[in-house]
C-alpha cells in the first residue's frame, strides 16, 4: 500500500536518497517505460544522484569537453587554413580576427538563453517537474530564434562603421568584411546549434551533445580546404564552410529534442513566451552573456589599443593569443559546463552533500591541469603559435606577448569554478557580478591605461590579462567558500520527506 502511494506520488526512494519521477513523462531510453518498469541503466546514466561523483561528472565532462573542443575548430580551423595562406597570410588572419568580437556577441546570445535555461531544466528535471522543463526549453528556443534575427540584421546594416571601431585598417577591413558578411547571415543557425544544445546536455545526453558538435565540425575541416583552396574563394569560403556546418548542427539538435529519445521535448506549445519564465532564464544565463560580451569588449579595447601602440602586426599577434587561449581553456570549461548539470540537479533534488563533493573534485581538477597548461606554455612557446602562422615578425613579437598573457594562468581556473558554481545553483547575482568584474572592471581599464605607463607600451595590453586572472579568479572563488560552502555544509543531506531547504539567494 505504501510502496502504491509513492508510485502514484511519483517518487522513488532507493538507498540513502530520494529520486523524483514523473512515470508517464519519461520516455524508455530515459529510464523507465510508461508503466514503470526499469529499463536497463539508462536511468542511472541520467539521474545524477546516484553513483561515483567523480565519475558521474567525467562522463558528462568528458563528452562536453570534446564537443567544445571540436565547436572550437569551428573557428580555429579556419584561421589555421587564413594564416597559411600563399598570400598575405597575417594580414587576412589579422582581419578575421577582428571578427572576433561579432563572433563572441553572437555566442553570448546563445548563452543568455541556452546556458540561461538548461540550469532551471536540470532544477525542474531533479524536481521530477517534466512540463516545466518543457516550458523553460521551448520559452528559450524562441528567444534564440529571435535574438539571431534581431542580430543577423543589425551587422549587416553596421559592418563597416563597427569593424573600424574594433581596430581595422585599410589593409584588414577587406578581409574582416568578407567573412563577417557571410557569416552573420547563419547567425540563426550558429545560436539554435550552441544555445539549444545545452539542453541536450542537462538531460544527460553528453554524447549526443558531443555528436551534434562533431557532425557539423568534421563537415567545417572538410569544406573549409575545398571552398578556400580549391574553389579559390579564400576567406569568404572559411566563412561559409562555417555556416554550413553550423546549419548541419542545427538540424541535428532539433531532431533530437522533438524526437523520442529526449526526456523533455521541444514543443510548439511551450514556446509561447511567459514573462516569469523569459525573467528566470534571462536572469540567470545573464551571467554567461556579461561574461562573453565582456570578453567581446575586452577584444575591442585591445584590438583598438593594439592598433594604437603597434600596429596591424600586433593585432595579429593578439588574433593568434585567443586562439591559444580558447583551445587551452577548453578542457576547464568542458569540466565546469559538465559539472553544472550535476550540480544543479543534486541542488535541486536535496543532495547537497553530493554538490559539496561535485564543487571540490572540479576546483581541484581545473587547478591541477592549468597549472600543467601553464607549464607547457612557458617550455615551448613558439610551437603554439606556429600552429597558426610561421612568418618570422610575427613569431618574433609574438612569443614575448604570450609568455607575458599567458603567466600564472592558473588563477583563471578559480573564476571559472566559482562562477559555474554559482550558475549551476541559481546564484545569479553573484554570478553577474564576477563576470563582470574580472572583464569590465579590471581588464578594460587597464589596457587602456597600462600601455602608456613605465614605458610599458604594447606590453601593457598583455600584462592585463594575468593580473585581472589573479584578482577576479581568487575574488569570486573566496566569495564562492564564505557564502555557498558554509551554506551546504548547514543542509542535511537528506530531507525529512519531501521537504527541501535551498541556500538563502
Amino acid at each position: 500500500m505504501e510502496e502504491s502511494k509513492r508510485k502514484n506520488d511519483g517518487i522513488l526512494r532507493q538507498g540513502t536518497g530520494y529520486h523524483w519521477l514523473i512515470w508517464q513523462e519519461l520516455p524508455d531510453c530515459a529510464g523507465f517505460s510508461a508503466n514503470g518498469k526499469r529499463n536497463g541503466d539508462s536511468m542511472e546514466q541520467n539521474d545524477f544522484s546516484m553513483g561515483s561523483v567523480p565519475r558521474t561528472i567525467l562522463r558528462l565532462a568528458l563528452p562536453m569537453t570534446l564537443a567544445q573542443l571540436i565547436n572550437v575548430l569551428y573557428n580555429i580551423v579556419d584561421r589555421i587554413y587564413i594564416g597559411h595562406l600563399p598570400e598575405a597570410s597575417t594580414t587576412a588572419l589579422t582581419g578575421l580576427g577582428l571578427t572576433f568580437p561579432i563572433i563572441t556577441i553572437i555566442s553570448a546570445f546563445a548563452n543568455l538563453f541556452g546556458m540561461g535555461g538548461a540550469p532551471l531544466c536540470s532544477i525542474a528535471r531533479g524536481r521530477g517537474d517534466i512540463k516545466r522543463a518543457e516550458e523553460i526549453m521551448g520559452n528559450s528556443f524562441a528567444l534564440l530564434i529571435m535574438a539571431g534575427a534581431a542580430l543577423t540584421a543589425l551587422c549587416l546594416l553596421c559592418k563597416e562603421p563597427i569593424l573600424y571601431l574594433f581596430g581595422a585598417s585599410a589593409d584588414t577591413f577587406p578581409y574582416a568584411d568578407q567573412y563577417v558578411t557571410i557569416y552573420v547571415c547563419g547567425s540563426v543557425f550558429v545560436m539554435v546549434s550552441l544555445g539549444m544544445n545545452s539542453f541536450i546536455n542537462a538531460q544527460g545526453f553528453a554524447k549526443m551533445g558531443m555528436l551534434t558538435i562533431l557532425i557539423g565540425a568534421v563537415l567545417n575541416i572538410l569544406l573549409d580546404p575545398l571552398f578556400i583552396f580549391v574553389l579559390g574563394m579564400g576567406v569568404r569560403g572559411a566563412a561559409l564552410a562555417t555556416v554550413l556546418s553550423q546549419m548541419v548542427s542545427a538540424c541535428w539538435v532539433l531532431r533530437f529534442l522533438t524526437g523520442k529519445r529526449a526526456i523533455f521535448r521541444l514543443k510548439r506549445e511551450a514556446m509561447r513566451l511567459r514573462f516569469r519564465t523569459v525573467k528566470e532564464i534571462t536572469a540567470l544565463g545573464l551571467s554567461g552573456f556579461i561574461m562573453s560580451v565582456t570578453n567581446g569588449l575586452v577584444q575591442i579595447v585591445c584590438n583598438a589599443t593594439l592598433q594604437r601602440w603597434g600596429g596591424d602586426i600586433y593585432v595579429g599577434v593578439m588574433t593568434v593569443l585567443n586562439s591559444v587561449r580558447e583551445v587551452l581553456t577548453l578542457p576547464v570549461m568542458g569540466l565546469t559546463n559538465g559539472a553544472q548539470p550535476f550540480l544543479g540537479f543534486n541542488y535541486g533534488a536535496g543532495q547537497y552533500q553530493r554538490v559539496r563533493k561535485g564543487m571540490i573534485f572540479m576546483s581541484f581538477v581545473c587547478i591541477g591541469y592549468t597549472v600543467a597548461a601553464w607549464v607547457a606554455i612557458m617550455l615551448a612557446p613558439d610551437l603554439f603559435i606556429h600552429l597558426f602562422n610561421s612568418e618570422p615578425e610575427l613569431l618574433a613579437k609574438g612569443v614575448p606577448a604570450l609568455n607575458l598573457y599567458f603567466f600564472g594562468f592558473f588563477f583563471m581556473s578559480f573564476q571559472f569554478s566559482g562562477q559555474s558554481t554559482f550558475v549551476a545553483l541559481g546564484k545569479s547575482k553573484q554570478a553577474i557580478f564576477f563576470s563582470l568584474f574580472r572583464k569590465a572592471i579590471i581588464v578594460v581599464p587597464l589596457t587602456i591605461w597600462l600601455p602608456g605607463m613605465f614605458g610599458l607600451g604594447v606590453n601593457g595590453v598583455f600584462v592585463a590579462e594575468p593580473i585581472s586572472n589573479f584578482i577576479g579568479g581568487i575574488s569570486c572563488f573566496a566569495t564562492m567558500m564564505l557564502t555557498v560552502w558554509p551554506a551546504l555544509k548547514k543542509i542535511p543531506a537528506r530531507g525529512d520527506g519531501l521537504e527541501r531547504r535551498e541556500i538563502r539567494r
